[in-house]
């Protein structure tokens, strides 16, 4: 079964209430409405990421997860001051598998990198759990040693956000040496978040070439519903319309870029399976 490894589900905010510091009001996004644009393409697993704009609220996640069942996974945000082993255990049974830390968009005071990837890892560790960590590829560089001696897996958000960075960069050729570690993980996520082209569903096929070369630990995400750039968010009280996007499009676009069907399952269906836990029986 294939899988779409990184998706974010939206609740009405007077039931599902967003952090008072986010930058825009996101608007609704339903799970049915991704299972039925996902079921175009044969998809029917999804691992629902936290956004940032619930905070450590993961109540809709939860009750997302528990809808798909054992089509369904979660990576959760918590607080690791306020993270009982009881609360951990309970996310674990109803799919969670990792923690986010997101240290591109960031609500509030800023975090140090270091000090919050090893809180997570903490966590996560006597789970069996990964840490999901979104970072500019400054950001990933600069704590690239810190990464590579992770005591758990480490998956790199949406290519690693490598904006304007080229290839052949030393940034660039740092982030590559990380993918080649056995614990790091990349979601081949989101192109139009490292694209001048706002609306980009093609993958810049120099990089993903690079990457896939690198390591097999690749898996694919759309990101739905498509957060709006943020040169559009215009303050907590103001929705902003999510990029209208193709979900069939990101899809084929992904698929045209790859050598092989035998590659594409293995990126959709296969590494998913393997990082996420999924059963073959689901």
């Amino acid at each position: 079964m294939r899988c779409d490894s990184h998706v974010h589900v939206v609740g009405e905010p007077e039931r599902y209430p967003q952090l008072a510091s986010r930058s825009y009001l996101a608007g609704v996004a339903r799970l049915d409405t991704l299972v039925r644009s996902a079921a175009t393409r044969n998809i029917s697993r999804f691992v629902i990421v936290q956004p940032s704009f619930y905070g450590s609220d993961n109540t809709l996640l939860l009750e997302s997860l528990d809808v798909l069942d054992r089509s369904g996974r979660g990576v959760a945000v918590v607080d690791p001051a306020d993270a009982p082993a009881g609360m951990l255990a309970n996310y674990a049974q109803r799919g969670v598998r990792g923690l986010r830390v997101n240290l591109y968009s960031q609500l509030g005071e800023p975090k140090p990198f270091d000090l919050t990837f090893a809180a997570m890892a903490r966590l996560a560790l006597p789970l069996g759990w990964h840490v999901e960590v979104i970072a500019s590829i400054a950001a990933l560089v600069a704590n690239a040693d810190l990464l590579a001696r992770s005591p758990v897996p480490v998956v790199i958000d949406h290519y690693g956000v490598y904006g304007r960075s080229a290839l052949e960069s030393p940034e660039g050729r740092r982030l590559l040496d990380l993918l080649r570690l056995p614990h790091v993980w990349i979601k081949l996520s989101a192109p139009y978040r490292v694209s001048e082209n706002t609306l980009d569903t093609r993958p810049n096929q120099a990089w993903l070439k690079a990457m896939l070369a690198c390591a097999e630990r690749c898996v694919w995400g759309s990101d739905w519903p498509h957060t709006p750039p943020d040169a559009l968010h215009a303050g907590g009280a103001i929705e902003v319309p999510y990029r209208n996007l193709s979900y069939a499009a990101l899809v084929d676009d992904f698929l045209a870029t790859l050598a092989s069907p035998a590659l594409a399952e293995r990126i959709m269906q296969d590494n998913p399976a393997r990082l996420y836990g999924f059963s073959d029986s689901a």
